[in-house]
Order: C-alpha cells, then structure tokens, then sequence
C-alpha cells in the first residue's frame, strides 16, 4: 500500500476523530433506557440514578436519534466548505467541543428536549463538522487505486465506536446514570478529537500520490475536478443523494433500535435480556468491517457493483427478519442484522469514494457533504418505525418498507453512469 508515513498519520487521526463522532451507532443503549418495556410507565417519572428523568414512548426516543442525524447532515455542508477552503484541524476542533457541549447539555437538562437539543442538535452540529474533516484529508494523500480502501479505513472508526461505545454507555448508565452517562462521554469526547483533529494536515502543494506497485493499466488519477455548482448541474449527483437514502435507512433502522429487537427475540429475561448491549456492539464490529471489506472490493468490481451485491442480499435479510424475531431465533437475528450492518458500512464506503470518481478530490469535502444530504433523509424510516412498533407493538411493517425501499436503490444502481465532463459555467 504506497503512502508516506505522514498519509497513515492523517488516516489514523481521521479514524479516531470517527470513533468518538460515532455515538450515535450507540444511541438504542439509551433508548432501551429512556423508553419502557411497559407502556403503561410512558410519561411517568424515574427514580433512583435517574431521578428527574421522565420515561418516553418510541417515537420520542428516536426523536433525537433522527434529529441529529438530520442535523449531522446539514452540516457536512458547512463543514465541507470548511475542510476544502482552510483544511481539517479547525472542522475537527469545532465538532469535538459542539459534541462534548451537546452531550453535557443532554445530560443536565434530564429532559426530552434536552435531548433533542443536545445530542439532536448541538450534537449534530459537531459530528457534521467533523465527519466532513477526516475523509477528505486522508483521501488526498492517496493514489485513486486506493480511494475505496483509505475511505474504508477512516470511516470505518464512525461504525466502530459502537463497539467500545454500547457497552460502556450501558456500564456508565447502570453506575452513574443517564446524566452521568452523557456528561462523561462528552468530556472524552472532547479531550480525543481535538487532539486528533491536529494531526488532519493536508499534503504539500504539488503533492502526487505515489501509485502502488500493483497499478499499471488501472485506475488513473482523476483529472477533472467539479465545484459545487458543476456538480448539481449533473443528474448523477441527484441520483447518488437517491442511492444514499435508499442503502442508508436500513442500516439506520437496525442502529437505531437493536437493544429491542434483540428484547423481542430474545425475551425480557435470560442472558441477552440482561446484556442486549451485546447486538449494539456486534453491529458496530460488522459495520466497520463492511466499510473496509467493501472498500477494498468496490476497488476491483467496481463501486456500484459492490453496492448492488451488497444491497440485494440485506434487503433479502430485511424481508427475512419478521420470521427470525416470531420464531424467537437469536442466532439467526444477530446474522440477518450482521448481513444489514455491513450493507451500512458498506455504503459509507462507497458513496464518498464515488463522489470522488465522479467528481474529483479536490472539492471532495463540500461535494461530498451534499451527497451526505441523503444519509441524512434516511432517517425518516427508523422515524416512521418507531410509529408502527408503537401502532402495532411490531416491527413487520418497518422492515418491509425498508426492504422495498433497498431494493428501488439497487435497481436505479443500475443505470448510472459517470458524468463525461465538466458542466458549462463557472
């Protein structure tokens, strides 16, 4: 793998500014917390570590999940603009305190709007900025024939923090709190990605990526760089921000409720009931994985390849999922759900290096950031999940509507293709 010494430095850095920004992957540890297994204590008062809280139906537990990831969507926007004109440290700095101020304000304000405030709003602010930062640094440092696999690599730190992430939240939640729980993390939170986002240098002008033994007649260094406005004069870009939405909302559906699937599968009491954390950080392990593996395979059988194999078998697992939790089968749930997490990771690996292809690296960080609208929109789905668990007290019809929706994504994979210039104007 050809780079500098100092091209693996901003990839490290970039991977763990990732692995704090990715607690959201945690955020159905404090559902499960916040929203009652009985629905008759909705509304009602905590007490103990909790005293102050008020417990809250599904669709108020996800109302911060969906915000922030809305949020964290808007503001890749801004935060983009901000990686391409003054480069990473100042985006990485800035998300790491609007973090760290969003949790603590989540924490002390034991509230429902506190949350949406803090983690939904505050918190999105700062993992927009600083999700915006770490892709793009790295990616620069590196020859074409290797955008899939650096992508993976960085954003595979996002998906990974769910791993360390659940079972601590849940360790932090059972000691000290929800309050606790958030103040904590945000302090961390803070400390690590401010410190890592100075290492989020850029390459020196007139830097070229040196090409890797292997490469002779492959990938060739993109040599047409779209702005922002070339870009969404183009119908591809729209078709990406589509391809988003569609490969996203499975992935965050899962994400956003995996404490309580693995709950109904498993029953409320019995060695999961009583460690269901153990689904979060599977999830996460699966989701960082798929990000590198379908990286690295989007680099020989092409990007949009690799996302039409990878969404046609999730959706079939969509499908498949009802059955797996009526018939109360934990191991086929924690393989259906694998199958769905690394279909996520991997189209946190694809799009980004595909905006790349299509449009060049040099304003991959705002470009990007408005492909990213569309992981944004997807959050309406695990939304209008939470409405039909709590119509229906199932969850048959999230999962059908998602799988449709996957599916729609693959066939339109289908018949993109790269734009063949640059737009006129500008």
């Amino acid at each position: 793998m050809a780079g500098p010494a100092r091209a693996w430095a901003v990839t490290a850095a970039g991977t763990a500014v990732n692995l704090c920004l990715g607690i959201l992957y945690g955020w159905s540890v404090w559902k499960a917390a916040l929203v009652p297994q009985d629905k008759s204590l909705y509304g009602l008062p905590m007490t103990g570590l909790n005293e102050g809280w008020t417990y809250l139906t599904n669709a108020q537990g996800n109302w911060a999940y969906s915000v922030c990831g809305a949020v964290f969507a808007l503001f890749m926007i801004p935060g983009g603009r901000l990686q391409d004109r003054y480069g990473a440290k100042i985006g990485a700095t800035l998300g790491g305190l609007f973090l760290a101020v969003g949790c603590v304000v989540a924490g002390l304000m034991k509230s429902y709007e506190g949350l949406v405030i803090g983690f939904g709003v505050l918190g999105g602010i700062g993992m927009g900025l600083g999700y915006a930062a770490a892709t793009p640094a790295a990616v620069k440092w590196f020859h074409s024939s290797r955008r899939g696999l650096i992508v993976g690599l960085v954003v595979a730190g996002y998906g990974a923090a769910a791993v360390y992430i659940s079972p601590l939240a849940d360790y932090l939640i059972t000691n000290y709190g929800l309050t606790g729980s958030f103040v904590g993390l945000g302090i961390f939170f803070a400390v690590v990605v401010v410190v890592a986002g100075q290492l989020l240098s850029p390459p020196p002008p007139g830097y070229v990526a040196p090409i890797p033994a292997h490469v002779v007649d492959g990938p060739k260094l993109v040599t047409t760089n779209f702005s922002a406005g070339q870009m969404l004069r183009t119908w591809q870009f729209y078709a990406l921000v589509f391809l988003f939405i569609g490969s996203a909302q499975s992935g965050l559906l899962v994400i956003a409720n995996a404490k309580s699937l693995l709950t109904d599968a498993a029953g409320k009491t019995g060695f999961f009931a009583r460690n269901a954390w153990l689904l979060v950080t599977f999830i996460g392990v699966v989701n960082a994985t798929g990000r590198i593996g379908t990286g690295l395979y989007s680099d020989r059988i092409g990007r949009l390849n690799a996302y039409a194999l990878n969404g046609l078998v999730s959706a079939a697992c969509l499908l498949a999922a009802p059955w797996v939790i009526a018939e109360k089968n934990v191991l086929f749930l924690f393989v259906v759900i694998g199958v769905m997490a690394w279909q996520y990771g991997g189209t946190l690996a694809v799009l980004p290096a595909l905006t790349a292809d299509y449009y060049g690296p040099k304003n991959l960080g705002l470009n990007y950031g408005l492909v990213f609208a569309g992981w944004g929109g997807a959050f309406f789905v695990p939304q209008i999940a939470s409405v039909i668990k709590d119509a229906t007290e199932r969850w048959d019809g999230a999962f059908y509507l998602s799988a449709g929706l996957l599916v729609t994504a693959v066939v339109a994979s289908r018949i993109i293709r790269k734009p063949v210039s640059v737009a006129p104007g500008e």
